[in-house]
């Protein structure tokens, strides 16, 4: 049930915290979770070109439709304000607004799909047998553009309204879905790489699907079609100045995250699907702290946009102090599980072999990089997306830096310290900003 803005908000304490978090962290844990299985599952091929190819796939697809994170992000941070300044009309023609932008976007990539995967292979020295396959699952994922946009927009926009638990059954759904097409597409009827992109696009339709049903009190009310409202332009433009803002910061992070990739294919195939296996670690990291940002998107939010400092202080202090906690343990946890995990996600004796030489920076990454996932929920929430932007801009020219220094002397081990160096830029850098982000609460 949507949140009644005439109503008081409930005590900002650390049962709210968990409420809101707890579902996000279970339903984030499923993403990755999704990835090591699509690994696991052409792992069981015995070879590498596979895996690299569906991490190959995946990183670039995914990057693709993450230019589109905006409408997860800065939606979430929006429809919080609106709802902290009991203004229940915009709350809706957020969710219009955001519809359209999916529609749009995924009809556009799936009409570039041969020019924007085109340029992607120029930058990608693979072998020819890893990127025949990659094309393959390329050409299969791109039909669910339009869904997985959706989703993104639709998840902010109930994670501003603290209906955590929805998104959760989405997540389940959508992922579950996935992973039990993938046995039957790929063990069972020996589909390959192919099998794995559709089990994916059929999972993206029916959760969108899922996530419209939990929108049905809003898609009925009269201000998902209050045209004047929804095309404002005022608001329009503070949305394209948000979610621009956003979209350069998350072309940057995954121009970070592509060109790990690209530069680990220069060691090899082998080493190429140790870091795929590896980076599934990081995504678990990434996706469970997640949780905690997005509970900091919408405390945040709303205390920004009732005017309320203490409770915007105290929100940050809360979901940061929870997300740390949480990076140290997962860091505990792959020192234990760590090399039990590598060998569930792949049966190539090299790649794991190369996977569990390299497992030592997962016991260090979620530490490196907690400050900053936490940091960009809170600047999310207040919509201080020029900050993230020009910090981004400049934990990207650090990584560049480091990866120009540490390559060519270390190797892959100079790859990961680079990526580890650009976690941390990004924290600090976003810290620095923070006392002027409290500033625009008032008093």
């Amino acid at each position: 049930m949507t949140v009644d803005v005439g109503c008081a908000a409930p005590q900002l304490n650390n049962r709210r915290v968990l409420h809101i978090a707890l579902p996000i962290v279970l339903s984030n844990a499923t993403v990755p979770i999704l990835g090591a299985v699509d690994t696991a599952v052409v792992g069981q091929m015995g070879l590498a070109a596979p895996i690299g190819a569906v991490g190959l796939g995946a990183v670039i697809i995914s990057a693709l439709y993450w230019m589109f994170g905006f409408l997860r992000m800065g939606t979430a941070g929006l429809a919080a304000q609106a709802l902290g300044a009991r203004d229940s009309a915009e709350v809706a023609a957020l969710l219009s607004r955001v519809l359209i932008v999916a529609a749009v976007a995924g009809a556009g990539i799936i009409l570039l799909q041969w020019p924007l995967f085109a340029g992607a292979f120029l930058v990608a020295p693979a072998s020819d047998q890893v990127e025949g396959l990659a094309r393959t699952y390329l050409s299969i994922r791109v039909w669910s553009a339009p869904a997985a946009i959706a989703i993104y927009g639709v998840t902010g926009w109930l994670i501003a309204q603290e209906r955590t638990r929805a998104v959760l059954v989405i997540q389940l759904w959508m992922n579950g879905l996935n992973i039990g097409l993938d046995m039957l597409f790929v063990l069972g009827l020996g589909w390959g790489v192919g099998g794995v992109a559709a089990a994916t696009v059929m999972a993206e339709w029916a959760g969108l699907a899922v996530g419209l049903w939990f929108c049905r009190d809003a898609l009925r009310a009269p201000a998902m079609r209050a045209w004047e409202q929804v095309f404002d332009r005022v608001r329009l433009i503070r949305m394209a100045v948000v979610n621009g803002d956003i979209m350069i910061r998350s072309v940057l992070l995954q121009g970070v995250m592509v060109s790990f990739l690209f530069l680990s294919s220069d060691f090899g195939d082998t080493r190429l699907a140790a870091n795929q296996v590896l980076l599934q670690f990081l995504y678990i990291t990434a996706y469970a702290l997640d949780g905690f940002a997005f509970a900091a998107e919408s405390l945040v939010g709303q205390a920004l946009g009732a005017r309320a400092r203490t409770a915007l202080r105290r929100a940050a202090l809360l979901t940061g102090a929870w997300g740390l906690g949480l990076g140290v343990a997962l860091s505990l946890g792959f020192a234990l599980v760590g090399p039990a995990l590598i060998d569930v996600m792949t049966t190539a004796p090299d790649v794991r072999e190369a996977a569990k030489e390299y497992l030592p920076w997962m016991l260090i990454m979620p530490m490196l990089g907690a400050l900053s996932w936490m940091l960009d929920g809170v600047f999310i929430g207040a919509t201080r997306t020029a900050d993230m932007r020009n910090m981004m801009v400049l934990s990207v020219a650090i990584y560049g830096a480091a990866v120009l220094l540490l390559l060519p002397a270390f190797g892959n081990n100079g790859l990961w310290a680079a990526l580890g160096i650009c976690f941390v830029a990004r924290g600090l850098t976003l810290l620095a900003c923070y006392p002027a982000l409290e500033r625009q609460a008032g008093v």
